[in-house]
């Protein structure tokens, strides 16, 4: 997939920052929202299977770019508390990468983004996820790939993830979303492609277990999830 293009292409297009979004240094001529050494760390990552220890019940095998740290979290960090929006596309372009290594040569694609909360939305301006999302499947359609969005669920509120334990996660992400209606007579599609459930981070596995449980329930079983980066110290290969 990295021939779905490179890294510059779509970070050459960024505003100006002051510094790097990914090790935070101002560096001399910097012309990127990303400095040379930090898209060479992102474009040397390559996506593989993690599983949190102990997996939750319902979680899907995942696979991620990398891990929790360096540029790559940086980036994040950047992009999701620091309003650089304009990651969203070189971010998205590179979570394009862990579809295509995750679903192999299944075709169709379903891409099903883990819903923000209202408030979580409201400080961010704007679902971060959902971003993301839409530059992933822009990236893998240009590809050729048959892709489409699926939003079937609504976050409910709960309590930021930063502030909770293993067990708080968990307990929070049982109740956190729910299912929307369908519209009479609509038909999504989703039943004949690969559903893949997208996230930024994987930390306990619990808020993609709660969405797994949450779709599987509707009829729609998630084959595989997708997120740009694991925890490293939950990491297995």
């Amino acid at each position: 997939m990295r021939g779905l293009g490179g890294l510059w292409a779509d970070l050459g297009d960024l505003v100006l920052p002051t510094d790097c979004a990914g090790c935070r240094q101002r560096r001399p001529g910097l012309r990127h929202g990303v400095c040379p050494q930090c898209v060479a760390a992102l474009e040397a990552l390559r996506p593989r299977s993690v599983r949190p220890t102990p997996a939750p019940a319902g979680l899907p095998p995942c696979v991620a770019l990398g891990p929790y740290a360096g540029p790559l979290r940086e980036a994040l960090l950047a992009y999701k508390e620091h309003g650089r929006h304009g990651l969203a596309r070189p971010l998205g372009a590179l979570l394009a990468e862990v579809v295509a290594a995750a679903v192999g040569a299944a075709r169709p694609v379903a891409l099903v983004p883990v819903p923000d909360t209202a408030a979580a939305a409201r400080a961010r301006y704007g679902d971060h996820l959902d971003r993301l999302t839409r530059h992933c499947a822009d990236r893998l359609g240009r590809a050729g790939w048959p892709v489409r969005v699926l939003r079937p669920l609504r976050a409910l509120p709960r309590p930021d993830s930063v502030t909770l334990d293993s067990a708080g996660r968990a307990a929070a992400a049982e109740a956190a979303f729910r299912a929307r209606p369908p519209r009479p007579g609509s038909r999504d599609g989703s039943a004949a492609a690969t559903l893949v459930v997208l996230d930024d981070i994987l930390t306990t596995g619990a808020t993609l277990a709660a969405v797994s449980r949450t779709l599987t329930a509707t009829g729609r079983v998630p084959a595989v999830a997708a997120v740009l980066a694991a925890t490293e110290k939950r990491q297995q290969s």
